[in-house]
Parts: structure tokens; C-alpha cells; sequence
């Protein structure tokens, strides 16, 4: 090993220089810039990277807004006027309004009963969408016919599940969509309607108008189903009825472990959040046991 570590004073002073300058250089290399300052930038073509890397940005801004589709004015909730930007006070106007059992049959009104604000207004007015009976109303026929108050009796009434488009149109309030409507709705079930109540779920038909159809009409032959247990039901038996969903069917479970279980339907009216406009139509999937 010491053969190796022994130099001649030539080799010595060889190596010596060598280190000198390795030191130099380094010494070179980070004190001294040899960067140029003259950096060439062509205006147009940055202007242009820019303008391309805005419009980019700005369509992903837009995407991120939430976008906003027709809807009738007359069911908007709380969650739904607060998207829109409305205020706590113009949303409980509105729904005090409702729970007089009146409708909101213009866009003005809308404005008037709530009191939003006409920037407001000019922004959110253009996606109303009212019914078309209340839109294109139909023009009153020339003729005047009689009418027999008497109710119809059970057995008078037609049945529900199967009366055509035409036969439906008979009723006062229902055209030409509206009777189509009603037809593809309770055709889109094998089997047909359940129970009147179903007709809740068309849309754009009044409650007023659903009484009418109810006077001449009802459902003989309902479409059978299994009901669930509410005593029983777990959260995914739950939100496989139509309207509720998993924030609901959680609240149903913690009502029942609270109060030990429900002893009739009309409870559900307690539940927090439920959807007490329809009450009835969910009764007709459960059963207390």
C-alpha cells in the first residue's frame, strides 16, 4: 500500500497544479455570470399563448358553475332557492304563499309573491316553465253543455289504468300533452297506477285539476306490489321507494330508534325533512306490522 501514496517531487508538484486548477475553475464557475441579458421575446407570439391560456381558464370556469335547467317556480325548496341566490325571507314568502293551496301562474307574479330583486328576476325568469295549460290555455268552446253535479259512484267512475288519451281529455283542464302525459307516466309502470295518488307525480297537472280527473275517474285495478315493513326496513329497502333518498331513509331509521318504532304511517310526517307533499304516494310502498 505505501507504493502507492509515494510521489517524486515532480509528480507531487504535478498533482499540486492539477488541484489549483480544478479550485480555479470552480471558483469561475460559480462567481462568474455567463448568462447573457439579452433574452429575445417576440411580443405577438407571447400575446397570443396568453390570450389561448385566458380562454382555456375561462371555460373551465364555466364549467364549474352550476348549470341551471327549466323548472316550474311553484316547487322550488329551500336548497333550490338557495342555489338560485334567493334569500331565506323571499323563499318563506313563497312557500307561505303555497301552503294556501295557490299557484304561481306567471313569471310577474312569481316576482310579486317572493319580492326578489329585478336583477334577480332578469337572471332566473328565463328558466321558468309553467304547464301548458296554464301557458296555451285552451280556447272555450262555442257550445254550452250541461253538466250533472250528482258525483259519479265508484261503479260509474272509469277505470284509471285504462282510459285512453281521448277519454282523458273529456276533463276540464286536461289537452292534448297533458292527457299523453298521464298516459306514458302510468305506462311506464307493468301494471299500470296503484292509486289515484299517483297522479300527483305528473307533471303539470294542479291539484285542482287532479280532483276533476277524480270525478270521473279511478284506479280499479291497481298494480300490485310488495310493500316494506317500516318497523323493519333498512336504509337500501328504504331508497328504493320513489322520493326518498339516503339522507331521508336516515332520518326515518334514527325517528324509529328514537320513538322504538312507528305505530302508524301518518308519523312519517315527523321525520325530519320528509317530503310531506308526498306522504300519500309513499304510504302506498309501506306497511306497518
Amino acid at each position: 500500500m505505501k507504493s502507492h501514496f509515494l510521489f517524486t517531487k515532480e509528480q507531487r508538484n504535478g498533482i499540486f497544479l492539477l488541484l489549483l486548477i480544478i479550485v480555479a475553475l470552480q471558483c469561475i464557475y460559480f462567481f462568474i455570470d455567463f448568462s447573457s441579458e439579452d433574452v429575445s421575446v417576440d411580443d405577438a407570439e407571447l400575446k397570443k399563448y396568453e390570450a389561448e391560456i385566458d380562454s382555456l381558464r375561462q371555460v373551465k370556469i364555466e364549467e364549474r358553475k352550476p348549470k341551471i335547467y327549466p323548472f316550474n317556480p311553484n316547487y322550488i325548496t329551500d336548497y333550490k332557492g338557495s342555489t338560485l341566490g334567493m334569500s331565506n325571507e323571499e323563499i318563506d314568502r313563497l312557500l307561505a304563499f303555497r301552503k294556501q293551496n295557490k299557484w304561481i301562474n306567471s313569471a310577474k307574479q312569481f316576482q310579486n309573491v317572493t319580492g326578489i330583486s329585478d336583477s334577480l328576476f332578469a337572471q332566473i325568469s328565463p328558466y321558468f316553465k309553467f304547464p301548458d295549460w296554464v301557458t296555451n290555455p285552451k280556447p272555450k268552446s262555442s257550445y254550452t253543455q250541461t253538466y250533472n253535479n250528482t258525483p259519479k259512484t265508484y261503479a260509474q267512475k272509469k277505470d284509471l289504468n285504462k282510459a285512453t288519451a281521448n277519454e282523458l281529455q273529456r276533463v276540464n283542464g286536461i289537452g292534448e300533452k297533458l292527457s299523453e302525459r298521464i298516459v306514458k307516466y302510468r305506462d311506464k309502470f307493468k301494471g299500470g297506477f296503484i292509486a289515484d295518488a299517483q297522479l300527483q307525480d305528473v307533471y303539470g297537472l294542479s291539484p285542482e285539476v287532479i280532483s276533476k280527473i277524480k270525478e270521473h275517474f279511478t284506479v280499479k285495478t291497481p298494480r300490485n306490489i310488495k310493500t316494506l315493513n317500516l318497523n323493519t326496513a333498512t336504509v337500501d329497502e328504504l331508497v328504493s321507494i320513489q322520493h326518498i333518498d339516503y339522507e331521508i331513509a336516515h332520518n326515518i331509521i334514527e325517528y324509529r330508534k328514537l320513538h322504538e318504532g312507528f305505530v302508524s304511517l301518518n308519523q312519517l310526517s315527523k321525520v325530519k325533512d320528509f317530503p310531506l307533499s308526498k306522504l300519500e304516494i309513499i304510504q302506498l310502498s309501506l306497511h306497518i306490522q
